[in-house]
């Protein structure tokens, strides 16, 4: 028998509530990737699966989407930003964005968009907080701002409403501003919500959107659609000086249209959304843990002893969220299973018994 030319380095049977990104890779997104393998096609997007993959965007955005695939959540945020700002401009978002808080300060350092973080209760903006920043038009004291990014699901785990996006829309375009929306799990929050991909972007006046997909069952596949052209300069020259841009393409692409083409993305995020209320639920019923938030997609939010927090965390992987409470952030999956859920309900009831 043939040696692996990698042997296995983990134990595939250890589970854990971390991130989406610690899912392992969807088996039908591995079949297209080997297909995709095969013979020889063009580099740079040049190749069939770039190509058919606008037909899919526009499928989910509109006519006018232009799709530009790219390697990873940070890239599409830099390259999207950056397309849809000048050097003097900035972007207001949360204090919770990713954006803002998680990506290194890429959009400022390698961008060069400056953020406008505003505090905000439930991970959301809404017109009143984004006219806490969006001020000084025109004074060249001040950076501009010249966009909105919002976070669908957000870092909080919440949703926004079709309505509620295309409210800070319409305030943000009455003010001369463009809207970029952060898609990381876009596809969780339209399962949840029950509702296409477009009635959350192109239908709420969405112009840009960061495509997420690694979330959601790919080994690392992002894009940049463009909803409003007239919202964005040159963004394939943007996402080439920003590194982002693919010469193996097709392999990108590929794992887009395996997700995107059918309904594999809202299978899967509807996994992950029910497995969270499941575990919600579970959580609920162990005497000392208090969740702090009903679940709206794949996050659940719980308070637990600082002791018990270490002792799970040596037999499943998750993060503390606030140290100063106790709140602890649990990630589902794709592929999490009612077995994981269980699983970790059982041990954290017994950590509590101790």
């Amino acid at each position: 028998m043939t040696e692996p030319a990698v042997p296995r380095l983990h134990d595939p049977a250890r589970r854990g509530f971390a991130s989406d990104n610690y899912a392992g890779v969807h088996p039908e997104v591995l079949q297209a990737l080997a297909t995709a393998n095969e013979g020889h096609v063009g580099a740079y997007g040049a190749d069939p699966y770039t190509e058919a993959l606008q037909d899919v965007a526009r499928r989910h955005f509109g006519e006018q989407a232009v799709c530009y695939p790219l390697f990873n959540g940070t890239g599409a945020n830099v390259v999207a930003l950056s397309a849809m700002t000048d050097r003097w401009d900035a972007a207001i978002c949360t204090a919770t964005a990713h954006a803002h808080v998680d990506e290194c300060g890429a959009p400022e350092k390698v961008g060069g968009v400056k953020m406008l973080p505003v505090p905000t209760p439930d991970g959301k903006l809404t017109p009143e907080l984004v006219d806490r920043e969006a001020h000084g038009f025109g004074f060249e004291h001040h950076a501009q701002p010249r966009v909105v990014t919002v976070t669908q699901s957000t870092e909080l785990g919440t949703l926004y409403t079709p309505e509620e996006l295309r409210a800070v829309c319409d305030h943000a375009h009455g003010k001369g501003m463009t809207v970029h929306l952060d898609g990381a799990r876009l596809a969780n929050a339209a399962a949840a919500l029950d509702v296409p991909l477009r009635e959350l972007t192109t239908d709420a006046g969405v112009d840009v959107v960061s495509w997420g997909g690694t979330k959601n069952g790919l080994m690392g596949a992002e894009a940049v659609v463009v909803v409003n052209p007239d919202a964005v300069r040159q963004a394939r020259f943007v996402r080439k000086l920003s590194t982002q841009l693919a010469s193996k393409m097709r392999f990108v692409s590929a794992q887009l249209l395996a997700l995107y083409s059918g309904d594999l993305w809202v299978t899967a995020a509807r996994r992950a959304n029910s497995m969270a209320h499941r575990l919600s639920d579970g959580l609920a019923e162990v005497p000392g843990v208090r969740v702090t938030q009903a679940p709206q997609a794949n996050a659940v939010f719980a308070v637990l002893p600082a002791d018990v927090t270490a002792r799970m965390q040596e037999r499943y992987a998750f993060y503390v969220w606030d140290e100063a409470t106790g709140e602890v952030r649990l990630m589902c999956s794709w592929d999490t299973s009612p077995r994981d859920v269980q699983g970790f309900v059982d041990a954290l009831r017994e950590e509590m018994a101790r």
